[in-house]
């Protein structure tokens, strides 16, 4: 059986550092700070997108009960819920400097 040590090593550094990025007691379903302020601005332009997702999972009932719940646009779920999990496995978004911006 092949030694598998090293990786196990390099598996607990990754998460190590994951974990040391992570803050506690912070919600992992909260949107993105630069998320919530492009979803918060009243110019954003918006595009659609239609994938067709499985029907078994419910995702029109179950996104319209969370509006209702909640009060948050049906698109605007749809993006902060794509926006967490694209980050979470490495791909953020590439966002714009607006001209006022330093940073």
């Amino acid at each position: 059986m092949p030694d598998l040590s090293q990786h196990a090593r390099q598996l607990r550094a990754v998460a190590d550092a994951l974990e040391a990025q992570s803050v506690p007691g912070e919600d992992p379903s909260a949107p993105h700070p630069d998320t919530q302020k492009i979803i918060d601005g009243r110019h954003t332009t918006r595009g659609q997108i239609n994938y067709a997702v499985p029907d078994d999972l419910q995702f029109q009932r179950r996104i319209r009960r969370f509006h209702a719940d909640r009060g948050t646009q049906h698109g605007d779920i749809v993006a902060i819920a794509l926006d967490i999990y694209l980050r979470a496995n490495g791909y953020p978004p590439e966002l714009k400097k607006n001209k006022g911006d330093v940073s």
